[in-house]
Protein backbone atom coordinates (compact mmCIF):
# COMPACT_ATOMS: atom_id res chain seq x y z
CA UNK A 1 0.00 0.00 0.00
CA UNK A 2 1.70 3.40 -0.80
CA UNK A 3 1.93 6.24 1.31
CA UNK A 4 -1.21 7.96 -0.17
CA UNK A 5 -3.35 4.83 0.14
CA UNK A 6 -2.32 4.42 3.66
CA UNK A 7 -3.60 8.59 4.14
CA UNK A 8 -6.82 8.13 2.41
CA UNK A 9 -7.54 4.78 4.46
CA UNK A 10 -6.41 6.27 7.73
CA UNK A 11 -9.21 9.33 6.49
CA UNK A 12 -12.08 7.25 5.77
CA UNK A 13 -11.39 5.30 8.99
CA UNK A 14 -11.81 8.71 11.16
CA UNK A 15 -14.62 9.43 8.74
CA UNK A 16 -16.31 6.00 10.19
CA UNK A 17 -15.67 6.69 13.25
CA UNK A 18 -17.60 10.09 13.53
CA UNK A 19 -19.90 8.73 11.79
CA UNK A 20 -20.41 6.10 14.41
CA UNK A 21 -19.92 8.76 16.89
CA UNK A 22 -22.81 11.14 15.22
CA UNK A 23 -25.49 8.29 15.10
CA UNK A 24 -25.15 7.58 19.11
CA UNK A 25 -25.04 11.67 19.49
CA UNK A 26 -28.07 12.08 17.54
CA UNK A 27 -29.96 9.35 19.75
CA UNK A 28 -29.02 10.87 22.61
CA UNK A 29 -30.11 14.23 21.00
CA UNK A 30 -33.80 12.96 20.67
CA UNK A 31 -33.90 11.42 24.05
CA UNK A 32 -33.02 14.70 25.50
CA UNK A 33 -35.27 16.74 23.37
CA UNK A 34 -38.20 14.26 24.58
CA UNK A 35 -37.74 15.46 28.24
CA UNK A 36 -38.40 19.12 27.25
CA UNK A 37 -41.25 20.81 28.87
CA UNK A 38 -44.31 21.96 27.24
CA UNK A 39 -43.97 25.33 25.87
CA UNK A 40 -45.72 28.14 26.07
CA UNK A 41 -47.04 29.83 23.03
CA UNK A 42 -47.66 32.92 25.04
CA UNK A 43 -43.38 32.81 25.72
CA UNK A 44 -42.36 31.69 22.05
CA UNK A 45 -43.21 35.16 20.67
CA UNK A 46 -45.45 38.09 20.44
CA UNK A 47 -49.59 37.52 20.40
CA UNK A 48 -51.78 37.91 17.47
CA UNK A 49 -52.23 41.78 18.23
CA UNK A 50 -49.19 42.57 17.45
CA UNK A 51 -49.71 40.64 14.11
CA UNK A 52 -52.26 42.01 13.21
CA UNK A 53 -52.01 45.84 13.78
CA UNK A 54 -48.63 45.64 12.07
CA UNK A 55 -50.74 44.07 8.94
CA UNK A 56 -53.31 46.94 9.26
CA UNK A 57 -51.28 49.77 9.02
CA UNK A 58 -48.81 47.95 6.16
CA UNK A 59 -52.49 47.91 4.12
CA UNK A 60 -53.09 51.13 5.06
CA UNK A 61 -49.69 52.10 4.08
CA UNK A 62 -50.43 50.40 1.11
CA UNK A 63 -53.75 52.09 0.48
CA UNK A 64 -53.04 55.71 1.21
CA UNK A 65 -49.64 55.64 -0.68
CA UNK A 66 -48.66 52.88 -2.94
CA UNK A 67 -46.39 54.57 -4.23
CA UNK A 68 -44.21 54.25 -0.98
CA UNK A 69 -44.97 50.58 -0.97
CA UNK A 70 -44.22 49.91 -4.43
CA UNK A 71 -40.90 52.25 -4.27
CA UNK A 72 -39.86 50.44 -1.42
CA UNK A 73 -40.27 47.17 -3.15
CA UNK A 74 -39.11 48.49 -6.70
CA UNK A 75 -35.67 49.38 -4.66
CA UNK A 76 -34.94 45.93 -3.01
CA UNK A 77 -35.69 43.71 -6.20
CA UNK A 78 -32.96 46.70 -8.03
CA UNK A 79 -30.54 46.60 -5.32
CA UNK A 80 -31.06 42.18 -5.28
CA UNK A 81 -30.69 42.20 -9.16
CA UNK A 82 -27.78 44.81 -9.53
CA UNK A 83 -25.66 42.87 -7.15
CA UNK A 84 -27.13 39.88 -9.00
CA UNK A 85 -25.39 41.18 -12.48
CA UNK A 86 -22.76 42.66 -10.95
CA UNK A 87 -21.94 38.92 -9.50
CA UNK A 88 -22.25 37.02 -12.33
CA UNK A 89 -20.02 39.59 -14.41
CA UNK A 90 -17.39 39.34 -12.05
CA UNK A 91 -17.73 35.67 -12.00
CA UNK A 92 -17.29 35.33 -15.71
CA UNK A 93 -14.45 37.50 -16.20
CA UNK A 94 -10.50 36.69 -15.24
CA UNK A 95 -10.09 36.36 -11.89
CA UNK A 96 -13.16 37.45 -9.51
CA UNK A 97 -13.34 40.70 -8.37
CA UNK A 98 -16.38 41.31 -5.92
CA UNK A 99 -18.79 44.19 -6.67
CA UNK A 100 -18.50 47.28 -4.35
CA UNK A 101 -20.39 46.13 -0.84
CA UNK A 102 -20.73 49.52 0.73
CA UNK A 103 -22.81 48.28 4.03
CA UNK A 104 -20.94 48.62 7.11
CA UNK A 105 -18.23 46.63 8.78
CA UNK A 106 -19.87 43.17 10.60
CA UNK A 107 -17.66 41.23 12.40
CA UNK A 108 -19.59 38.03 11.78
CA UNK A 109 -18.16 38.26 8.28
CA UNK A 110 -14.44 38.61 9.10
CA UNK A 111 -13.25 36.24 7.33
CA UNK A 112 -11.21 36.98 4.14
CA UNK A 113 -13.54 34.23 2.18
CA UNK A 114 -16.35 36.93 2.75
CA UNK A 115 -14.84 39.19 0.10
CA UNK A 116 -13.00 36.85 -2.21
CA UNK A 117 -14.79 33.77 -2.80
CA UNK A 118 -17.69 34.66 -5.12
CA UNK A 119 -20.11 32.36 -3.42
CA UNK A 120 -19.85 33.58 0.17
CA UNK A 121 -19.36 37.47 -1.15
CA UNK A 122 -22.65 36.81 -3.32
CA UNK A 123 -24.52 35.23 0.29
CA UNK A 124 -23.21 38.15 2.09
CA UNK A 125 -24.24 40.95 0.25
CA UNK A 126 -27.39 39.32 -1.24
CA UNK A 127 -28.08 38.84 3.02
CA UNK A 128 -27.11 42.54 3.82
CA UNK A 129 -29.52 44.34 0.93
CA UNK A 130 -32.63 41.96 2.02
CA UNK A 131 -31.59 42.82 5.88
CA UNK A 132 -31.94 46.71 4.74
CA UNK A 133 -34.77 45.89 3.06
CA UNK A 134 -37.01 44.12 5.95
CA UNK A 135 -35.61 46.82 8.40
CA UNK A 136 -36.76 49.54 6.58
CA UNK A 137 -40.07 48.18 5.48
CA UNK A 138 -40.59 48.07 9.37
CA UNK A 139 -39.49 51.88 10.15
CA UNK A 140 -42.63 54.44 11.42
CA UNK A 141 -45.57 52.39 9.92
CA UNK A 142 -48.54 54.73 9.97
CA UNK A 143 -51.13 54.28 12.77
CA UNK A 144 -48.71 51.92 14.41
CA UNK A 145 -48.79 52.58 18.22
CA UNK A 146 -45.39 53.22 19.01
CA UNK A 147 -44.98 50.66 21.92
CA UNK A 148 -45.95 47.93 18.72
CA UNK A 149 -43.64 50.00 16.76
CA UNK A 150 -40.90 49.12 18.88
CA UNK A 151 -41.75 45.78 19.44
CA UNK A 152 -42.27 45.69 15.46
CA UNK A 153 -38.78 46.73 14.79
CA UNK A 154 -37.46 44.49 17.23
CA UNK A 155 -38.77 40.97 16.74
CA UNK A 156 -37.65 41.92 12.91
CA UNK A 157 -34.34 42.48 13.80
CA UNK A 158 -34.31 38.85 15.82
CA UNK A 159 -35.56 37.57 12.49
CA UNK A 160 -32.57 39.47 10.49
CA UNK A 161 -29.98 38.29 12.76
CA UNK A 162 -31.17 34.47 13.15
CA UNK A 163 -31.06 34.55 9.38
CA UNK A 164 -27.35 35.67 9.16
CA UNK A 165 -25.75 33.14 6.59
CA UNK A 166 -22.78 32.69 9.01
CA UNK A 167 -25.91 30.32 11.71
CA UNK A 168 -25.77 28.04 8.56
CA UNK A 169 -23.27 25.28 7.98
CA UNK A 170 -23.43 25.20 4.05
CA UNK A 171 -22.59 29.27 4.58
CA UNK A 172 -20.03 29.88 7.47
CA UNK A 173 -16.75 29.79 5.83
CA UNK A 174 -14.93 29.61 8.98
CA UNK A 175 -17.25 26.41 9.86
CA UNK A 176 -16.47 24.39 6.59
CA UNK A 177 -12.69 25.10 7.34
CA UNK A 178 -12.50 23.37 10.28
CA UNK A 179 -14.48 20.74 9.27
CA UNK A 180 -12.07 20.10 6.43
CA UNK A 181 -8.95 20.19 8.39
CA UNK A 182 -10.16 18.12 11.46
CA UNK A 183 -11.88 15.54 8.77
CA UNK A 184 -15.35 16.34 10.56
CA UNK A 185 -14.70 15.77 14.02
CA UNK A 186 -14.85 19.49 14.77
CA UNK A 187 -18.56 19.06 13.60
CA UNK A 188 -18.72 15.73 15.82
CA UNK A 189 -17.40 17.79 19.07
CA UNK A 190 -20.25 20.84 17.75
CA UNK A 191 -22.86 17.86 18.11
CA UNK A 192 -21.78 16.20 21.48
CA UNK A 193 -21.47 20.70 22.47
CA UNK A 194 -25.15 20.54 21.49
CA UNK A 195 -26.34 17.38 23.34
CA UNK A 196 -24.65 18.72 26.12
CA UNK A 197 -26.63 21.37 26.16
CA UNK A 198 -29.88 20.13 25.91
CA UNK A 199 -29.47 17.34 28.46
CA UNK A 200 -28.14 20.08 31.24
CA UNK A 201 -31.50 22.07 30.41
CA UNK A 202 -34.03 18.77 30.71
CA UNK A 203 -34.50 19.39 26.75
CA UNK A 204 -34.33 23.22 26.59
CA UNK A 205 -31.32 24.91 24.34
CA UNK A 206 -29.21 27.62 26.20
CA UNK A 207 -25.74 27.51 24.98
CA UNK A 208 -23.36 27.50 27.85
CA UNK A 209 -21.67 30.68 27.38
CA UNK A 210 -18.35 29.74 29.91
CA UNK A 211 -16.10 26.44 31.02
CA UNK A 212 -18.25 25.20 33.72
CA UNK A 213 -15.47 23.26 35.12
CA UNK A 214 -12.42 26.17 35.39
CA UNK A 215 -14.54 27.74 38.33
CA UNK A 216 -15.51 27.28 41.50
CA UNK A 217 -17.27 29.56 44.19
CA UNK A 218 -15.57 29.29 47.02
CA UNK A 219 -12.66 27.85 45.26
CA UNK A 220 -11.45 30.53 43.34
CA UNK A 221 -14.51 32.86 42.93
CA UNK A 222 -15.80 34.54 46.00
CA UNK A 223 -12.60 34.06 47.78
CA UNK A 224 -13.10 37.27 50.29
CA UNK A 225 -12.58 35.60 53.95
CA UNK A 226 -15.13 36.37 56.12
CA UNK A 227 -17.92 34.58 57.93
CA UNK A 228 -21.76 33.70 57.39
CA UNK A 229 -23.55 35.41 60.57
CA UNK A 230 -26.53 35.04 60.01
CA UNK A 231 -29.20 33.09 58.04
CA UNK A 232 -33.17 33.08 57.12
CA UNK A 233 -35.11 31.14 54.80
CA UNK A 234 -34.46 34.05 52.44
CA UNK A 235 -30.75 35.07 52.85
CA UNK A 236 -27.55 34.53 54.45
CA UNK A 237 -25.58 37.46 55.42
CA UNK A 238 -21.92 37.69 55.58
CA UNK A 239 -20.00 39.74 57.44
CA UNK A 240 -16.28 40.19 55.92
CA UNK A 241 -12.60 39.82 57.51
CA UNK A 242 -10.88 43.84 58.11
CA UNK A 243 -8.01 44.03 56.45
CA UNK A 244 -7.15 47.49 58.29
CA UNK A 245 -6.53 47.99 62.05
CA UNK A 246 -9.43 50.55 62.42
CA UNK A 247 -12.62 50.80 60.36
CA UNK A 248 -15.02 53.67 59.86
CA UNK A 249 -17.40 53.50 62.22
CA UNK A 250 -20.77 53.14 59.96
CA UNK A 251 -20.78 49.71 58.37
CA UNK A 252 -22.24 48.93 54.87
CA UNK A 253 -24.57 46.44 53.71
CA UNK A 254 -25.03 45.76 50.34
CA UNK A 255 -27.81 44.43 48.62
CA UNK A 256 -27.21 42.52 45.56
CA UNK A 257 -29.72 40.92 42.92
CA UNK A 258 -31.47 38.10 43.24
CA UNK A 259 -31.77 37.52 39.83
CA UNK A 260 -28.15 36.33 39.97
CA UNK A 261 -25.68 35.84 42.78
CA UNK A 262 -23.86 37.97 44.77
CA UNK A 263 -20.16 37.19 43.27
CA UNK A 264 -20.43 39.44 40.51
CA UNK A 265 -19.04 41.75 43.53
CA UNK A 266 -16.46 38.69 44.47
CA UNK A 267 -14.71 37.09 41.19
CA UNK A 268 -11.51 37.58 41.76
CA UNK A 269 -9.59 39.61 44.66
CA UNK A 270 -8.13 41.91 41.30
CA UNK A 271 -11.46 42.72 40.70
CA UNK A 272 -13.49 42.24 43.91
CA UNK A 273 -15.75 45.22 45.20
CA UNK A 274 -16.29 43.93 47.97
CA UNK A 275 -12.20 43.38 48.39
CA UNK A 276 -12.02 46.64 47.55
CA UNK A 277 -14.26 48.43 50.28
CA UNK A 278 -12.82 45.83 52.78
CA UNK A 279 -9.31 47.67 52.36
CA UNK A 280 -10.72 51.12 52.20
CA UNK A 281 -11.80 50.55 55.56
CA UNK A 282 -15.52 49.70 55.67
CA UNK A 283 -17.02 47.08 57.53
CA UNK A 284 -18.73 45.31 54.81
CA UNK A 285 -22.05 42.85 54.95
CA UNK A 286 -23.43 41.53 52.13
CA UNK A 287 -26.50 39.56 51.99
CA UNK A 288 -26.74 36.40 50.02
CA UNK A 289 -29.90 35.40 48.43
CA UNK A 290 -31.52 32.10 48.48
CA UNK A 291 -32.00 30.53 45.18
CA UNK A 292 -36.12 29.83 45.41
CA UNK A 293 -38.02 26.78 44.35
CA UNK A 294 -41.58 25.63 44.29
CA UNK A 295 -41.51 26.67 47.76
CA UNK A 296 -41.15 30.30 47.50
CA UNK A 297 -44.10 30.69 45.09
CA UNK A 298 -45.98 33.29 47.70
CA UNK A 299 -42.65 34.89 48.56
CA UNK A 300 -43.51 38.61 47.83
CA UNK A 301 -41.59 42.42 47.54
CA UNK A 302 -42.75 42.39 51.08
CA UNK A 303 -40.99 39.66 52.16
CA UNK A 304 -37.90 40.87 50.55
CA UNK A 305 -38.18 44.62 52.01
CA UNK A 306 -38.75 42.52 55.38
CA UNK A 307 -35.79 40.59 54.49
CA UNK A 308 -33.83 44.13 54.09
CA UNK A 309 -35.19 45.58 57.26
CA UNK A 310 -34.39 42.26 59.30
CA UNK A 311 -30.67 42.23 58.16
CA UNK A 312 -30.05 46.40 58.80
CA UNK A 313 -31.24 45.42 62.47
CA UNK A 314 -28.62 42.61 62.60
CA UNK A 315 -25.92 44.95 61.59
CA UNK A 316 -26.66 47.75 63.35
CA UNK A 317 -27.03 45.04 66.55
CA UNK A 318 -23.84 43.96 65.78
CA UNK A 319 -21.62 46.78 65.23
CA UNK A 320 -23.47 48.81 67.76
CA UNK A 321 -24.85 51.76 65.83
CA UNK A 322 -27.78 53.36 65.21
CA UNK A 323 -27.42 54.00 61.28
CA UNK A 324 -25.81 52.11 58.51
CA UNK A 325 -24.94 52.45 54.80
CA UNK A 326 -26.53 50.71 52.00
CA UNK A 327 -25.82 49.76 48.47
CA UNK A 328 -28.37 48.26 45.88
CA UNK A 329 -27.54 46.57 42.83
CA UNK A 330 -30.32 46.30 39.65
CA UNK A 331 -33.41 45.21 41.13
CA UNK A 332 -32.03 45.46 44.46
CA UNK A 333 -31.70 49.00 44.07
CA UNK A 334 -35.22 48.93 43.24
CA UNK A 335 -36.01 47.85 46.37
CA UNK A 336 -33.90 49.43 48.33
CA UNK A 337 -35.54 52.39 47.26
CA UNK A 338 -39.41 50.78 48.59
CA UNK A 339 -37.83 50.00 51.33
CA UNK A 340 -36.45 53.63 51.72
CA UNK A 341 -40.14 54.93 51.53
CA UNK A 342 -41.25 52.75 53.44
CA UNK A 343 -38.60 53.75 56.31
CA UNK A 344 -39.68 57.31 56.20
CA UNK A 345 -43.04 56.45 55.92
CA UNK A 346 -42.68 54.76 59.60
CA UNK A 347 -40.31 57.52 60.86
CA UNK A 348 -36.97 54.77 60.67
CA UNK A 349 -33.64 56.51 59.87
CA UNK A 350 -31.47 53.67 60.38
CA UNK A 351 -29.90 54.16 56.77
CA UNK A 352 -27.71 56.87 56.55
CA UNK A 353 -27.14 56.91 52.53
CA UNK A 354 -27.99 54.56 49.96
CA UNK A 355 -25.64 54.06 46.92
CA UNK A 356 -27.80 52.82 43.85
CA UNK A 357 -25.73 50.94 40.55
CA UNK A 358 -27.08 50.46 37.69
CA UNK A 359 -31.26 50.68 39.26
CA UNK A 360 -34.54 51.65 37.84
CA UNK A 361 -37.09 53.41 39.62
CA UNK A 362 -38.75 55.05 36.84
CA UNK A 363 -39.90 52.24 34.56
CA UNK A 364 -41.67 55.27 32.16
CA UNK A 365 -39.01 54.09 29.65
CA UNK A 366 -39.62 50.93 29.21
CA UNK A 367 -36.05 50.83 27.19
CA UNK A 368 -35.45 47.23 25.40
CA UNK A 369 -37.89 45.63 27.11
CA UNK A 370 -40.84 47.11 25.42
CA UNK A 371 -40.94 44.30 23.21
CA UNK A 372 -41.71 41.62 27.08
CA UNK A 373 -43.30 44.13 29.01
CA UNK A 374 -46.92 43.87 27.18
CA UNK A 375 -49.98 41.85 28.10
CA UNK A 376 -49.05 39.24 26.20
CA UNK A 377 -46.04 38.39 27.28
CA UNK A 378 -46.47 39.04 31.11
CA UNK A 379 -50.10 36.96 30.59
CA UNK A 380 -47.60 33.84 29.78
CA UNK A 381 -44.96 34.53 32.38
CA UNK A 382 -47.82 35.19 35.03
CA UNK A 383 -49.31 31.69 33.34
CA UNK A 384 -46.02 30.03 33.95
CA UNK A 385 -45.63 31.00 37.27
CA UNK A 386 -48.54 29.80 38.33
CA UNK A 387 -47.71 26.21 37.24
CA UNK A 388 -44.06 26.30 38.62
CA UNK A 389 -44.41 28.30 41.49
CA UNK A 390 -41.17 30.58 40.43
CA UNK A 391 -40.03 32.45 37.48
CA UNK A 392 -37.41 29.88 35.93
CA UNK A 393 -34.11 31.48 35.38
CA UNK A 394 -34.56 29.82 31.86
CA UNK A 395 -36.83 32.04 30.58
CA UNK A 396 -34.91 35.45 32.40
CA UNK A 397 -31.84 34.04 30.67
CA UNK A 398 -33.50 33.24 27.71
CA UNK A 399 -34.83 37.03 27.85
CA UNK A 400 -31.32 39.02 29.08
CA UNK A 401 -29.78 36.33 25.46
CA UNK A 402 -32.01 37.77 23.37
CA UNK A 403 -31.44 41.58 23.63
CA UNK A 404 -27.88 40.67 22.77
CA UNK A 405 -28.48 37.82 20.43
CA UNK A 406 -25.69 37.82 18.30
CA UNK A 407 -23.17 38.21 21.30
CA UNK A 408 -24.95 36.23 23.53
CA UNK A 409 -26.87 33.27 21.46
CA UNK A 410 -26.17 32.76 17.60
CA UNK A 411 -21.72 33.95 18.29
CA UNK A 412 -21.57 31.27 21.12
CA UNK A 413 -23.81 28.64 19.22
CA UNK A 414 -21.07 29.21 16.29
CA UNK A 415 -18.35 28.52 18.34
CA UNK A 416 -19.68 25.89 19.71
CA UNK A 417 -21.89 24.04 17.75
CA UNK A 418 -20.15 24.64 14.22
CA UNK A 419 -16.75 24.84 15.27
CA UNK A 420 -16.49 22.50 18.18
CA UNK A 421 -14.66 25.02 20.20
CA UNK A 422 -15.10 24.60 24.24
CA UNK A 423 -16.63 27.16 25.73
CA UNK A 424 -13.72 30.04 27.35
CA UNK A 425 -12.94 29.81 31.25
CA UNK A 426 -14.26 33.58 31.42
CA UNK A 427 -15.14 34.17 34.82
CA UNK A 428 -18.36 36.85 34.07
CA UNK A 429 -19.83 35.03 31.40
CA UNK A 430 -19.47 31.90 34.14
CA UNK A 431 -21.22 33.76 36.14
CA UNK A 432 -23.81 35.29 33.94
CA UNK A 433 -25.05 31.15 33.67
CA UNK A 434 -25.39 30.92 37.08
CA UNK A 435 -28.39 32.55 37.38
CA UNK A 436 -31.54 32.02 39.78
CA UNK A 437 -35.15 31.95 39.83
CA UNK A 438 -37.66 34.30 41.47
CA UNK A 439 -40.54 33.59 43.90
CA UNK A 440 -43.65 33.73 41.26
CA UNK A 441 -45.87 36.40 43.07
CA UNK A 442 -42.39 38.20 43.03
CA UNK A 443 -41.87 38.64 40.03
CA UNK A 444 -45.83 39.20 39.27
CA UNK A 445 -45.42 42.33 41.56
CA UNK A 446 -42.53 43.66 40.02
CA UNK A 447 -43.26 43.17 36.28
CA UNK A 448 -46.99 44.48 36.80
CA UNK A 449 -46.85 47.14 39.14
CA UNK A 450 -43.65 48.47 38.66
CA UNK A 451 -42.68 47.65 35.01
CA UNK A 452 -45.62 48.08 33.46
CA UNK A 453 -47.61 50.51 35.84
CA UNK A 454 -44.66 52.40 36.95
CA UNK A 455 -46.73 53.15 40.12
CA UNK A 456 -43.63 53.55 42.46
CA UNK A 457 -42.82 56.93 40.24
CA UNK A 458 -46.36 57.66 38.88
CA UNK A 459 -48.72 57.00 42.06
CA UNK A 460 -48.16 55.22 44.72
CA UNK A 461 -47.00 51.53 45.04
CA UNK A 462 -48.80 49.55 47.73
CA UNK A 463 -47.17 47.61 49.93
CA UNK A 464 -47.34 46.79 53.84
CA UNK A 465 -50.37 48.95 53.96
CA UNK A 466 -48.74 52.15 53.26
CA UNK A 467 -48.31 53.76 49.73
CA UNK A 468 -45.05 53.88 48.85
CA UNK A 469 -43.59 56.75 46.59
CA UNK A 470 -40.26 57.54 44.51
CA UNK A 471 -40.62 61.27 46.20
CA UNK A 472 -40.22 59.91 49.62
CA UNK A 473 -36.40 58.41 49.12
CA UNK A 474 -34.75 61.19 51.06
CA UNK A 475 -31.51 60.10 52.36
CA UNK A 476 -28.20 61.30 50.85
CA UNK A 477 -27.16 59.22 48.05
CA UNK A 478 -24.99 58.61 45.14
CA UNK A 479 -26.13 56.80 41.70
CA UNK A 480 -23.76 54.78 39.42
CA UNK A 481 -25.02 54.56 35.96
CA UNK A 482 -23.52 52.83 32.98
CA UNK A 483 -23.65 54.46 29.19
CA UNK A 484 -24.13 51.23 27.41
CA UNK A 485 -26.31 49.81 29.91
CA UNK A 486 -29.27 47.80 27.51
CA UNK A 487 -30.80 46.55 30.79
CA UNK A 488 -31.03 49.76 32.65
CA UNK A 489 -30.64 52.39 30.15
CA UNK A 490 -28.64 55.47 32.31
CA UNK A 491 -30.94 58.36 31.17
CA UNK A 492 -34.08 56.12 32.88
CA UNK A 493 -31.53 55.17 35.62
CA UNK A 494 -31.10 59.28 35.98
CA UNK A 495 -34.63 60.02 35.49
CA UNK A 496 -35.81 57.87 38.83
CA UNK A 497 -33.02 59.46 40.74
CA UNK A 498 -33.97 63.34 39.46
CA UNK A 499 -37.25 62.23 41.22
CA UNK A 500 -36.34 61.29 44.52
CA UNK A 501 -36.67 63.62 47.23
CA UNK A 502 -33.00 63.65 48.91
CA UNK A 503 -31.28 67.15 49.34
CA UNK A 504 -27.87 65.42 48.67
CA UNK A 505 -27.51 63.53 45.01
CA UNK A 506 -24.42 62.54 43.47
CA UNK A 507 -25.13 60.90 39.85
CA UNK A 508 -21.81 59.04 37.98
CA UNK A 509 -21.92 58.22 34.87
CA UNK A 510 -19.92 54.64 34.03
CA UNK A 511 -18.38 53.77 31.01
CA UNK A 512 -19.37 50.44 28.91
CA UNK A 513 -22.50 48.52 30.10
CA UNK A 514 -24.66 47.03 33.25
CA UNK A 515 -22.17 44.91 34.30
CA UNK A 516 -18.12 45.96 33.39
CA UNK A 517 -19.35 49.61 33.75
CA UNK A 518 -19.65 48.30 37.37
CA UNK A 519 -17.16 45.65 37.80
CA UNK A 520 -14.48 47.75 36.71
CA UNK A 521 -11.48 48.02 39.75
CA UNK A 522 -8.93 50.35 39.44
CA UNK A 523 -5.92 48.19 38.67
CA UNK A 524 -7.40 47.62 34.95
CA UNK A 525 -7.67 51.62 34.05
CA UNK A 526 -10.21 50.34 31.30
CA UNK A 527 -13.19 52.61 31.86
CA UNK A 528 -13.83 56.13 33.06
CA UNK A 529 -16.65 57.90 34.23
CA UNK A 530 -18.53 61.14 33.58
CA UNK A 531 -19.54 63.58 37.08
CA UNK A 532 -21.39 66.69 36.50
CA UNK A 533 -22.21 69.99 37.50
CA UNK A 534 -25.47 70.31 36.66
CA UNK A 535 -28.27 70.24 38.79
CA UNK A 536 -29.84 65.98 38.65
CA UNK A 537 -32.79 67.37 36.30
CA UNK A 538 -32.47 66.58 33.08
CA UNK A 539 -30.23 63.83 31.87
CA UNK A 540 -29.31 65.86 28.57
CA UNK A 541 -28.27 68.86 30.12
CA UNK A 542 -26.48 66.98 32.94
CA UNK A 543 -24.21 64.82 30.29
CA UNK A 544 -24.04 68.36 28.58
CA UNK A 545 -22.17 70.32 31.24
CA UNK A 546 -20.26 66.86 32.59
CA UNK A 547 -16.71 66.05 32.86
CA UNK A 548 -14.87 63.02 31.29
CA UNK A 549 -12.54 61.39 33.88
CA UNK A 550 -10.12 58.40 33.20
CA UNK A 551 -10.32 54.99 35.79
CA UNK A 552 -12.87 54.25 37.50
CA UNK A 553 -15.78 55.47 39.70
CA UNK A 554 -14.73 53.58 42.86
CA UNK A 555 -12.61 55.87 44.84
CA UNK A 556 -14.72 58.61 44.29
CA UNK A 557 -17.54 56.47 45.26
CA UNK A 558 -15.12 55.72 48.29
CA UNK A 559 -13.96 59.35 49.61
CA UNK A 560 -17.75 59.87 49.02
CA UNK A 561 -18.97 57.43 51.60
CA UNK A 562 -15.84 58.17 54.02
CA UNK A 563 -17.66 61.27 54.45
CA UNK A 564 -20.84 59.64 55.24
CA UNK A 565 -19.17 56.94 57.52
CA UNK A 566 -17.95 59.00 60.68
CA UNK A 567 -15.11 58.30 62.94
CA UNK A 568 -12.33 55.55 62.73
CA UNK A 569 -13.02 52.70 65.18
CA UNK A 570 -11.50 49.38 65.62
CA UNK A 571 -11.83 47.14 63.75
CA UNK A 572 -14.53 44.52 64.05
CA UNK A 573 -14.44 40.78 63.35
CA UNK A 574 -17.13 39.37 62.08
CA UNK A 575 -19.88 38.09 64.77
CA UNK A 576 -21.08 38.65 67.69
CA UNK A 577 -22.15 36.62 70.94
CA UNK A 578 -25.70 36.31 69.68
CA UNK A 579 -24.61 35.47 66.16
CA UNK A 580 -21.81 32.97 65.66
CA UNK A 581 -20.20 32.07 62.57
CA UNK A 582 -22.75 29.88 60.61
CA UNK A 583 -19.63 28.89 58.20
CA UNK A 584 -17.40 30.40 56.46
CA UNK A 585 -17.77 33.14 53.32
CA UNK A 586 -19.37 32.48 50.88
CA UNK A 587 -21.54 30.45 52.54
CA UNK A 588 -24.33 27.93 51.14
CA UNK A 589 -27.39 29.51 49.32
CA UNK A 590 -24.62 30.87 46.41
CA UNK A 591 -23.93 27.26 45.97
CA UNK A 592 -27.28 25.90 45.14
CA UNK A 593 -29.07 25.63 41.92
CA UNK A 594 -32.06 25.07 41.35
CA UNK A 595 -33.11 24.70 37.57
CA UNK A 596 -37.09 24.21 36.69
Amino acid sequence: MTTGERQVSAATQQMQQNLAKIENLSQRLVDALAKKRLPNPALEGPGPDLYMSAAHAWMKELSDKPELVLESQVKYWGEAMTHYVGATHALATAGFVPPDDPGPQDRRFSNPLWNTHPYFNFVKQQYQIASQAMEEATENLPGLDPVDQKRLQYFTRQLVDMMAPTNFLATNPDALERAVATEGASLVQGLENLVRDVEEHNGDLLVTLADRHAFEVGGNLATSEGEVIYRTRLFEMIQYTPKTEQVYRTPLVIFPPWINKFYILDLKQQNSFINYAVEQGFTVFVVSWKNPDQGFADVGFEHYIDSYMDAIEQVKTITGVAKVNAIGYCIAGTTLALTLALMKARKDTSINSATFFTTLTDFSDQGEFTAFLQDDFVDGLEKQCKADGVLSSYFMSRTFSFLRANDLVWRPAIRSYMMGEAPPAFDLLYWNGDATNLPGKMAIQYLRGLCQQNRFADTAFELKGEKLKLSDVNVPLMAIACETDHIAPWAASFGGIAKMGAREKTFVLAQSGHIAGIVNPPSKKKYGHYTSAAPIKEAEDWLEQAEFHEGTWWGRWAEWLAEKSGRKVAARTPGDASHPSLGPAPGEYVKETFVL
